[in-house]
């Protein structure tokens, strides 16, 4: 009788085990995964970032060419008066 109970101990102890190692092997994986995703995240925001200035800089370039244009139209439009 002591021997079905120490069995029964033993594989309780043996699936405890494997139940805590897989969740520790689970948990390193959640946090590798969380790491990475922290990173894509972080690497999509400067991407984003860049583009913002990027669409700054051309809509500063495109406002300044339509100034010059509109500018050239008046001169052009007073000249026929």
């Amino acid at each position: 009788m002591i021997e079905i109970y120490a069995a029964v101990v033993g594989a309780s102890i043996g699936v405890a085990g494997l139940t805590a190692s897989g969740f520790s092997r689970r948990n390193n994986e959640s946090r590798e995964a969380v790491i990475r995703l922290t990173a894509a995240v972080e690497s999509i925001a400067g991407k984003l970032e860049e583009l913002h200035q990027d669409m700054r800089a051309d809509r500063k370039e495109i406002y300044t060419r339509l100034n010059d244009h509109g500018e050239r139209l008046s001169v052009l439009e007073n000249r026929k008066r």
